[in-house]
């Protein structure tokens, strides 16, 4: 057997194994490529507000915190999003509890207005990562959709292999570059499949590939050697980063950490350019005796100054070693790139002043490329344009998978060929996917 004749024996075998589960990571990643999209569209009349006026002042933080917890006593609050756009509203966070919407000028608030968008959402994620088994059979569904995903990469590189013409001439191309919409039966599948597979075969790989390192922590670990960098140690729930966090040494007694929204200037004020500022709220973490810290922590959620906290917080930071968590809060430049970079700005709580700032560029080359494969499998890394691509790719993918079924079961259940008033012009010589590379 040639060497041509191996590989389409393995691609065919791959692609009718794990085809069904192939063909539900696509479906389903052409929903999740526009996720926040689609949600920000059925939402828009909770997250747009009317200002006032042109120059109308914003409540302060601490206000629209307190309105959240007079509708909800019971929620922690994980982080506080603020856009630059006056007609945005202000996004208080509960972790994966969902959130509420606040309006800045008049401390409205407002549920989240998508419930039913963002359940079908979630529902196509857990399809997407792990066929939506119940929570004690999730490592089984991971590690089914990781080996389709691995089965989905050696598809797109032996298929693109296999669509290659031994011998080139402009009527053989055309019949394997372009679908005909006017054939039928066992004609259009091969044509479908072969064009198809054509224009989506490099993106699918990059999607694939970038799957690989989400599904594999062997895949995670090999990014960070490629570059010569140890792989970052993975840390259990609830594990705090002790060695990333910025202790402080506590202040004089009586001392008062500033508010929110001092911190909150301080940080537009060395961002001219920001577009969105979100402040990340450190939540309780049972069993801990004080706030969880990491090197995305800021305090506990009661507003730091508030009248109620001098003597329990000076308290609390004497019994932990005289020292208080930093405040942190994530910043997106408005002609930031990558689109999906961010500044990370910790502070001192006390007096304001910056302990750390970390952008894209002071990330190792590891972090770099770990984010860009992070953003590259959703295609966010290129802005809708991306998202549009990886879309499109995903559909092309449950095609794939339509096309290339069909023409496996034609193979081994020896159907007879579909009569169609048309057929496709197979050139002589020209081997490609799933059909005539192993006659």
């Amino acid at each position: 057997m040639t060497f041509r004749k191996t590989v389409f024996w393995l691609h065919l075998v791959a692609g009718v194994v794990a085809g069904l589960v192939i063909a539900v990571m696509s479906f389903t990643g052409v929903a999740l490529a526009f996720e926040k999209e689609i949600v920000a569209w059925v939402e828009r009349d909770v997250r747009t507000v009317t200002p006032p006026s042109a120059d109308a002042a914003r409540l302060p933080v601490s206000q629209l915190l307190a309105r959240v917890r007079a509708i909800a006593p019971d929620a922690k609050p994980s982080a506080v999003v603020i856009s630059v756009d006056p007609t945005q509203a202000v996004a208080v966070t509960l972790g994966r509890d969902g959130g509420y919407y606040v309006d800045p000028y008049t401390g409205d608030v407002r549920a989240q207005g998508a419930p039913r968008t963002r359940a079908f959402m979630n529902s196509m994620e857990a399809w997407h990562r792990w066929l939506a088994l119940g929570s004690s059979s999730r490592a089984t569904g991971r590690a089914f959709t990781g080996a389709c995903n691995a089965a989905f990469l050696f598809l797109a590189l032996s298929g693109f292999y296999l669509w290659w013409p031994r011998s080139w001439s402009w009527r053989g191309v055309r019949a394997i570059l372009w679908p005909n919409v006017r054939l039928a039966g066992k004609a259009r599948d091969w044509n479908w499949h072969n064009a198809v597979g054509f224009w989506c075969a490099p993106v699918l790989i990059v999607l694939t590939a970038t799957g690989m390192v989400m599904s594999y922590g062997w895949a995670n670990a090999l990014v960070y050697r490629a570059v010569g960098e140890t792989p970052p140690v993975r840390r259990g729930p609830g594990a705090g980063a002790a060695g990333s966090s910025h202790a402080i040494s506590a202040p004089t007694d009586g001392a008062r950490p500033l508010g929110y929204d001092a911190l909150l200037a301080a940080v537009e004020n060395q961002s001219p350019a920001w577009g969105q500022i979100t402040l990340r709220l450190a939540t309780p973490t049972r069993g801990a005796p004080q706030a969880r810290t990491a090197s995305a922590s800021a305090p506990t959620t009661r507003e730091p100054g508030s009248a109620s906290s001098p003597s329990s917080h000076t308290a609390n930071r004497r019994a932990a070693g005289a020292a208080s968590t930093p405040v942190t809060f994530a910043v997106r430049d408005r002609a930031a790139w990558p689109k999906f970079s961010s500044t990370t700005v910790t502070l001192d709580p006390f007096t304001g002043a910056v302990l750390r700032r970390e952008g894209f560029s002071d990330l190792s080359t590891g972090r770099r490329l770990r984010s860009w494969i992070r953003f590259l499998h959703t295609g966010e890394a290129l802005g809708w344009t991306g998202q549009l691509i990886a879309g499109a790719a995903s559909l092309g993918g449950g095609v794939l998978v339509w096309t290339g079924l069909a023409l496996g079961f034609r193979r081994f259940l020896g159907r007879k060929r579909s009569r169609s008033p048309k057929t496709a012009v197979i050139p002589r010589g020209a081997v490609l996917s799933n059909e005539n590379a192993g006659d």
